[in-house]
């Protein structure tokens, strides 16, 4: 996915429609829904489609407050080659079109909280696949404490840590390498209002094997939210996911002459990715 992402990719959401649901079930939770797909096309000399899908569903019912999440991005281009049949004078020209996956990413998380007085204590468990980062599957399961600094209408701050477990099959296994790793995650949680129509809001986590120190992996989501009226808002934000260990991903290899050798060598896949969105967001 590195390819499509490191350069960093704007989508604009054709729909984005928060929806929440006021009533509660029997255990007393007030449940929100916040849905969001967006889709862009081009066509003519260049085609390309881009599919970006994200929801959420969360449930409160103090002191307890469990999160759902599930999203996914998917890119292809049609790649056309052409060739000409026939004289200079007289010929037919053929295409040929090729259509080619240039990203795709998907995830799911939950999450549980239980607060007393300023902290808490959570829970989690999360999938995700990013085939061109080299990831086939990663799961982790994770548990740690935490402590709210500022909660209010305006302001939040929070700070969790936490021991993980992670299984991850690459789409190019190192041989040898050993799929599960213990570990720790620090996640910081942030958001302030910067007048009466705009909101800023950041997301930090960060997290580090005891197997390797140096396996270190950080995904930052920062987004500016902009009320145009009561029904609308403009949303733009910028993710930036960095490995400093990356997934390896198989090479074909050459002889310095250009010639194949039928043999595959594994290399490091991108550090760094970005991701850039601005969002209409519709309320209903």
């Amino acid at each position: 996915m590195s390819r499509f992402l490191s350069a960093g990719t704007v989508a604009f959401a054709l729909l984005s429609a928060p929806v929440v649901v006021g009533a509660q079930d029997s255990e007393g939770f007030t449940w929100n829904t916040t849905t969001e797909v967006s889709y862009v096309s081009t066509s003519g000399n260049a085609s390309s489609r881009t599919l970006g899908v994200k929801g959420s569903l969360e449930g409160e019912h103090a002191p307890h407050e469990v999160q759902f999440a599930v999203g996914g991005v998917r890119a292809s281009s049609d790649v056309t080659s052409r060739r000409a049949v026939g004289t200079e004078d007289d010929f037919t020209v053929v295409e040929t079109v090729r259509s080619e996956t240039t990203a795709e990413s998907y995830h799911a998380r939950t999450r549980y909280d239980r607060e007393f007085g300023r902290g808490f204590g959570f829970a989690g468990a999360g999938w995700e696949r990013n085939t061109f980062a080299g990831v086939q599957n990663r799961f982790q399961i994770v548990g740690g404490l935490g402590r709210t600094f500022v909660r209010s209408e305006t302001a939040r701050f929070s700070l969790d840590a936490g021991l993980t477990y992670t299984i991850q099959k690459d789409v190019d296994p190192t041989p040898g390498s050993d799929d599960g790793f213990s570990g720790w995650r620090l996640s910081v949680d942030a958001m302030k209002s910067v007048s009466e129509t705009s909101e800023l809001s950041t997301e930090l986590v960060v997290n580090n094997s005891f197997k390797d120190v140096e396996d270190v992996r950080a995904d930052w989501l920062s987004s500016l939210s902009v009320s145009i009226n009561s029904a609308l808002a403009l949303k733009s934000s910028l993710q930036l996911l960095w490995d400093n260990v990356p997934a390896r991903v198989g090479v074909p290899l050459e002889t310095p002459d250009g010639e194949p050798t039928g043999v595959e060598v594994l290399t490091p896949t991108a550090e760094l990715d970005s991701v850039l969105t601005v969002t209409l967001v519709v309320r209903i």
